[in-house]
């Protein structure tokens, strides 16, 4: 891991092998770990590169309110600083992709693909925001505990749940030793996050879109819509995987990650 100061936080980024980068960009509210498969897989011919956002994983904490703006332009920091000039491909997850909508606005000119897996493109409604409100304040109160008690197994698969029961504890134990300004932070940024779906038609790089078939927070027909609003979508749906599909069923999510870069992504 280095260390990547940002002026007002320093943030820890796993960055590994040469060749054309990837980003790899986490969700909530976990760390860089969830890309582990990813990161061992795609070493051997890219560089990739995996932070824990502000707040999260190893990274400094803070506090108040973190917008997907924020997460974008530290992406863009952590970049520079690491000496990183040739246009890269995004990847995110759930709040990852939110982060990667802004980054797409903000930051254009460095990237040359996406890949988004199990997230969305759709503003919260009022119950959602809600909702994200509620459970900023309730870290905040009683501590990462209760969500990491609660959130969890809406995560994953019921396949999942059944044939790698250690992943629930392992997302368990990584929600519990999350900083709770950092996971307040992040809900609140999301609650506030703008609708992107009008972006989607605009988008002149090439994607591919990920999720798993037994995603219950951006469902397979969500997610399919997204692909077709978008002009160079590639779509892949993950058998035996819920919303957290490139840590359930890594070997396919590979698979296509690997083709994607070769096809694609790599203007063949």
């Amino acid at each position: 891991m280095k260390t990547v100061n940002l002026g007002d936080v320093s943030l820890q980024v796993h960055d590994e092998g040469s060749g054309p980068p990837v980003l790899f960009v986490h969700g909530f509210p976990l760390d860089h770990h969830m890309w582990r498969h990813q990161l061992a897989d795609l070493v051997t011919d890219f560089r990739v590169i995996a932070p824990d956002l502000r707040g999260f994983g190893a990274s400094d904490v803070i506090h108040g309110t973190v917008t997907m703006d924020q997460f974008a332009d530290d992406l863009d920091v952590v970049l520079t600083q690491l000496g990183v000039e040739q246009p890269i491909v995004l990847c995110g997850l759930s709040m990852g992709g939110y982060i990667a909508w802004e980054f797409v606005r903000r930051h254009r000119a460095r990237l040359k693909a996406l890949i988004l897996c199990d997230t969305r493109a759709v503003a919260d409604p009022p119950d959602a925001i809600e909702n994200r409100k509620r459970v900023a304040a309730t870290v905040l109160e009683h501590g990462a505990e209760p969500i990491a008690a609660a959130m969890p197994a809406n995560l994953l698969s019921p396949i999942t749940l059944e044939q790698q029961p250690e992943l629930l504890d392992e997302l368990r134990q990584t929600i519990a030793g999350t900083a709770p300004q950092g996971i307040s932070a992040a809900s609140l940024g999301m609650a506030a996050r703008p609708d992107s779906t009008q972006l989607l038609s605009s988008l002149d790089l090439p994607a591919l879109l990920v999720v798993g078939e037994d995603d219950r927070i951006s469902t397979v027909a969500e997610m399919r819509g997204i692909a077709d609003a978008m002009p160079q979508a590639q779509f892949v749906v993950v058998p035996a995987a819920g919303h957290m599909a490139p840590l359930e069923n890594p070997g396919l999510v590979n698979t296509a990650i690997r083709e994607f870069l070769g096809g694609s992504a790599s203007g063949s």
